[in-house]
């Protein structure tokens, strides 16, 4: 199947893991050896509720047996997406209050950027070096690495960029801003989280020149770092909310959030300001709504901050310099990209997923399902320290 695999789907690197999926099922991922591999990723921290989970399942079977598409998005009133935006806003602040469901997050990003344009009727658009908002036109536009976007320009004008927690920066954001692009917690830099209320500062910046504060939650969100949203954790309220990736089990989903007199501005001048066939889609919802009743009713948020402590006491070894990050959204940040490296892919063999991060080669990722239990994290941090042991041997 791997050769296969290689010659008749596009790939994202030349080297891919290859590993051949037979089936998987809670905290663990099998092999068609029937190996199996406990994961700390999450599919990238999609897989909220890790593998198969029952519920989840369950929603999704009901709703195919109901129907399935049967409208394009916004046209016709149909429950599952109706009840999950309910239940959204209802466990957000109140100026949150209208949600548009797309298919990924990179979608979503795409949509509050054109809602920030259509609601201030400005153009300039600021993100952060190093950011990472998604990998279509617009979203590569406020990526902020140059060494990945470089050869696909030209892309979308008027964007600039400033540098995360570097308060001076902020008077880059003017009077000709829409909108400033943050992730609440910088994913693909290093999982480094705002400083000295900086999130609260940029927010206080918007205002007082007009421009609208989009925060990007994809990675963060739906109960990851001991909160909801990554955002509460650090006292501001977005104009705009963006969110994808756990928001339903493993499914493909995205969708922005603002408040109702934003978003209704997409409806007219012009009408269809924003549309998609297959957003909000009855199955996805369905899988929304069960991920979400889950991850409130058994207060997963408040147990991601539990699960860190257990990370962070077991996981103390000479060749981790730090551990960034909250909740279950960690990395484990060594002295160089080599030694990364020979971690992850040893731990691999091991049977243990690890991953990395998409601009910091140091930066061992940790995002296990938020379902995992200490039993679990005790097993796989005891597969990387017996990993780094070795690696320290050799690297001496």
């Amino acid at each position: 199947m791997f050769q296969d695999f290689l010659k008749y789907q596009a790939q994202t690197s030349p080297y891919p893991l290859g590993l051949e999926v037979s089936y998987a099922k809670g905290s663990y991922i099998y092999d068609t050896q029937n190996n199996k591999y406990l994961d700390f990723v999450a599919g990238v921290s999609a897989c909220s509720l890790g593998h198969q989970h029952p519920r989840v399942n369950q929603a999704i079977i009901d709703q195919l047996n109901t129907y399935s598409h049967v409208m394009v998005y916004g046209e016709y009133a149909q429950h599952p997406a109706v009840a999950y935006c309910k239940l959204l806003v209802e466990n957000l602040h109140e100026s949150l209050n209208k949600v548009y469901l797309v298919n990924s997050g990179t979608e979503a990003t795409e949509g509050a950027l054109k809602l920030a344009r259509r609601v201030t009727g400005r153009s300039q658009l600021i993100s952060c070096n190093n950011a990472y908002h998604g990998n279509t036109m617009g979203s590569m536009s406020v990526m902020g690495f140059e060494e990945r976007k470089q050869i696909f320009r030209p892309l979308i004008p008027d964007v600039d960029f400033i540098t995360f927690n570097n308060e001076a920066d902020l008077e880059k954001i003017t009077t000709k801003t829409a909108g400033i692009i943050l992730e609440s917690i910088q994913g693909g830099a290093g999982f480094i989280e705002p400083q000295n209320d900086f999130l609260v500062k940029v927010k206080k910046r918007c205002e007082e020149v007009g421009a609208l504060l989009i925060i990007d939650e994809i990675q963060p969100g739906f109960g990851r770092t001991g909160t909801l949203f990554g955002y509460e954790n650090y006292n501001v309220v977005p104009d705009i909310v963006i969110i994808g990736k756990g928001m339903a089990g493993g499914m493909p989903v995205g969708g922005f959030i603002a408040n109702e007199k934003y978003m209704d501005l997409l409806s007219h001048n012009p009408k269809l300001g924003h549309i998609t066939t297959f957003g909000g889609h009855p199955v996805i919802a369905a899988a929304c709504l069960a991920t979400l009743q889950e991850i409130i009713e058994k207060d997963y948020a408040k147990q991601s901050l539990e699960k860190e402590k257990l990370f962070r006491s077991l996981l103390v070894h000479p060749l981790i310099k730090e551990i960034r990050g909250r909740g279950l959204m960690l990395a484990a940040m060594t002295e160089s990209d080599t030694i990364t490296n020979e971690v992850i892919l040893r731990c691999h063999k091991k049977g243990l997923v690890l991953f990395w991060l998409l601009f910091e080669g140091k930066a061992i990722r940790i995002t296990p399902p938020l379902t995992i239990s200490n039993e679990e994290i005790k097993e796989g941090c005891q597969i990387m320290l017996e990993t780094l042991n070795e690696v320290q041997q050799e690297y001496k």
